[in-house]
């Protein structure tokens, strides 16, 4: 059997993947050289996603999966999907809200490491689901447009397997190229749903109980964006409008830290980045 990869879509994927690159290593350069925010907050987002995202909430999912009702909760996407969405806002806003607790804590001075630690936590995971997933493609797109199928399924024995290959082979050779880039416009609202909610976060722990209530706001927002993602992608062919529901959602997520920054951050955080969100998200 033979697979074509349209050189548009190999271009398309490129593209992406240059742009998952490229958000973390802007928003790092201008959050450190115009808004003049530590380099550390960054990298601590890094490892907060390692940690809370890809250690402790894989072994929660494990876990859930293992039992019956886990077994049977991606029959019904909208529990699966309520699940996936609020295990991702409680697992990533704890992370960030431990973070600033603890090895932040004497950062807190500087309002523009909140917007830089959003910056690490949601450029890392662009990294990690964006960069990978399309460097991957790649290169399989090329073994397969140079007729090396062989190399590609060679000693994988199990039928099954064999037969996920086959559909990815058949994914990447059928699926529309535009749609190649739907990740890296995805990706965009991510960062700027992480860098929102880093905001929330950040003033909930450094102004005390009576912003408390940003915490679990950012809980929700987080969740909300993931499980509209998850439920729509069920129910709507044309990915696009599931970008559109995300854009809202996370345009919503803007506003709200925006508020909140005018209202809570200090002077010269305010005089040095009012308008830092919105631009992350242009």
């Amino acid at each position: 059997m033979q697979f074509t990869v349209p050189t548009l879509s190999i271009v398309f994927m490129v593209i992406s993947a240059l742009v998952g690159v490229a958000i973390p290593v802007l928003l790092l350069c201008v959050f450190r050289k115009k808004y003049r925010a530590d380099i550390l907050p960054f990298f601590i987002g890094c490892l907060v996603f390692v940690v809370f995202a890809l250690v402790l909430e894989s072994l929660v999912h494990s876990l859930v999966f293992a039992t019956a009702a886990g077994k049977a909760m991606p029959n019904n996407i909208w529990i699966y999907g309520i699940y996936c969405g609020l295990m991702a806002g409680i697992f990533e806003e704890t992370g960030r809200f431990t973070a600033f607790k603890t090895v932040l804590k004497k950062k807190l001075g500087n309002d523009s490491n909140a917007l830089m630690y959003g910056a690490g936590h949601g450029g890392f995971e662009v990294v990690y689901i964006l960069v990978v997933s399309m460097v991957s493609n790649i290169s399989m797109a090329v073994m397969l447009n140079n007729g090396m199928i062989d190399k590609l399924t060679g000693g994988v024995t199990d039928p099954m397997a064999l037969q996920q290959l086959y559909a990815t082979f058949t994914a990447l050779a059928t699926t529309p190229s535009p749609i190649f880039l739907a990740g890296s416009v995805e990706r965009i609202a991510a960062v700027a749903l992480h860098i929102s909610c880093s905001v929330l976060v950040w003033y909930a722990v450094k102004q005390g109980g009576k912003t408390f209530w940003l915490f679990p706001l950012a809980i929700l927002l987080h969740a909300l964006i993931d499980s509209v993602a998850v439920i729509m992608s069920s129910y709507v062919a044309n990915i696009w409008f599931v970008e559109v529901a995300v854009y809202a959602i996370a345009v919503c997520a803007v506003v709200i830290a925006v508020k909140v920054w005018k209202k809570y951050a200090s002077k010269k955080a305010v005089d040095a980045g009012n308008n830092t969100i919105t631009e992350a998200v242009s």
